[in-house]
This record gives structure tokens, C-alpha cells and sequence, in this order.
């Protein structure tokens, strides 16, 4: 049976890229959005170029459904390998610090927090029996980064990068990996980084600089962490790699 990558977050930029690269390699792939329209056209485009995908419309917002999502598309495929999580709103945008409160927090921590969390508890059972699987989580880079007037998803997302790391350590030796890919750029093709991007024209801000990458460049970082497992988090571009970085 061929395994099967779960898209979390399916869109035109990144997701599509994943759901395309690891479909090369005879991959079935799961999208899942809230947006029914986006799904089933990249379900229609993935299905022409002869990968066999089904589209899974869920509200990621929504931690509590996550057991029920992936019992979904494990009844459906007979089993879950990879898991990439990356959802992100264009109604999600950065907030200074200065003007962070507490129900914006609580806006952003079941997207980018909460539902990773109650997606992983509901697949280790399988994986650590099988003792394979793999779950690479998307992020920004403010989440290793904290720069200023860029708050808000960046204390979100490094709670989920705190807690990836750990279990990184905690399911060595057990077949099942976790890796984060971090992105200082804007993804190109996708309609909330192409929006920043015309917005922002790659804004540089304290001398960290956010070029447009290419997804299809980023979906090859994940392949390639998924393939040798040998970090825990991949940085784009390297050249923004914090120095603190473990």
C-alpha cells in the first residue's frame, strides 16, 4: 500500500508544492482547508498531473475536531505517514508588541498551537507502532526571531517550535520524526504571501531581509528532511539563521 501525506493547510503556494512533491514520489495525498472551492481545484489539478489526492474541507481553528479530521482521512486511505501542517489566514497578521493583547493571542494559539498539538496525539499512537511517521511543521521565522512591530504570530508559533523541539528529542530512536521548516520570505503563488509581498516589497526590518521564494524550493527542503531526519529544523533562507539556533 503507498503511503500518504496529509497537507494541512492546502493552498496554492506551499501546499500545492508538498502535495506535488511528494506525489512524485507515489505519495497519496489528503489536502485539508476550510475553503472548499481552493480544495477541490487543487484536488482537480493534482488529479490531472496523475496524483491521486482527496480534498478533506475542516476548520483548523477548531482543536477539538482534529481527532475526528484525521480518523477521517485514515478511514479513507487506511493510513496516515506524513503529516505537513501549515495553515495561515490572511486575516492573521502581525501586531507590535507594544500592542499585543491577550484576545489576539487567544485569536492565533488553536490555529498555529492548539490543533498541531491534538494532530500529533491522535497519529503517535499509530506511528510509534508502526514505528515510522513523520509530522513537519511550517512556521515563520519570528518564531526564532523575534523582531520588532512583527509580534503576535511569533510567541505564538515559538510555543509550537518549543514544543516540536521537544518532541524531536523525545521520539528519537522510535522511527518517528518531527522537523520544523522556518521561512523569512514570502511564498510566491500563495495568495497571503503574495499579498505581503506587494504590500511589503520584501521589507527589510532590523537588517533581517524577506525575499519571495519559490514553494516547489521550499516543498524540496521538506523532502529532504523527511528523507534523511537528521535536523530538527531547517532554516530559509539559511542565511537567516539565528545564531542561537540549536
Amino acid at each position: 500500500m503507498s503511503k500518504v501525506i496529509a497537507v494541512f493547510g492546502a493552498g496554492t503556494g506551499l501546499g500545492a508544492s508538498v502535495a506535488r512533491r511528494f506525489g512524485r514520489e507515489g505519495f497519496r495525498v489528503a489536502l485539508v482547508a476550510r475553503r472548499k472551492d481552493r480544495l477541490n481545484a487543487l484536488t482537480e489539478q493534482l488529479t490531472g498531473e496523475g496524483i491521486e489526492a482527496v480534498p478533506f474541507s475542516a476548520d483548523l481553528s477548531e482543536p477539538a475536531e482534529a481527532p475526528a479530521l484525521v480518523e477521517a482521512i485514515r478511514d479513507h486511505f487506511g493510513r496516515i505517514d506524513v503529516v505537513e501542517y501549515g495553515p495561515i489566514s490572511g486575516n492573521h497578521g502581525f501586531t507590535p508588541a507594544a500592542r499585543l493583547d491577550a484576545a489576539t493571542l487567544e485569536d492565533l494559539a488553536p490555529l498555529l498551537l492548539l490543533t498541531p498539538v491534538e494532530v500529533l496525539q491522535a497519529l503517535l499512537p499509530e506511528w510509534t507502532e508502526r514505528g515510522d511517521g513523520a509530522f513537519l511543521l511550517t512556521q515563520g521565522y519570528t518564531a526564532a526571531q523575534p523582531l520588532p512591530h512583527l509580534s503576535g504570530l511569533g510567541p505564538v508559533m515559538s510555543a509550537a517550535r518549543n514544543y516540536l523541539y521537544s518532541l524531536n528529542a523525545e521520539l528519537a530512536g522510535t522511527g518517528v520524526y518531527a522537523g520544523t521548516l522556518t521561512i523569512g520570505a514570502m511564498i510566491a503563488r500563495s495568495e497571503v504571501g503574495e499579498a505581503a509581498a506587494a504590500q511589503l516589497e520584501a521589507t527589510s526590518v532590523d537588517g533581517a531581509r524577506f525575499p519571495v521564494v519559490d514553494p516547489d524550493e521550499l516543498a524540496e527542503h521538506y523532502w529532504d528532511m523527511y528523507t534523511k531526519r537528521d535536523r530538527v529544523e531547517q532554516f530559509h533562507p539559511e542565511t537567516l539563521t539565528p545564531q542561537t539556533a540549536a
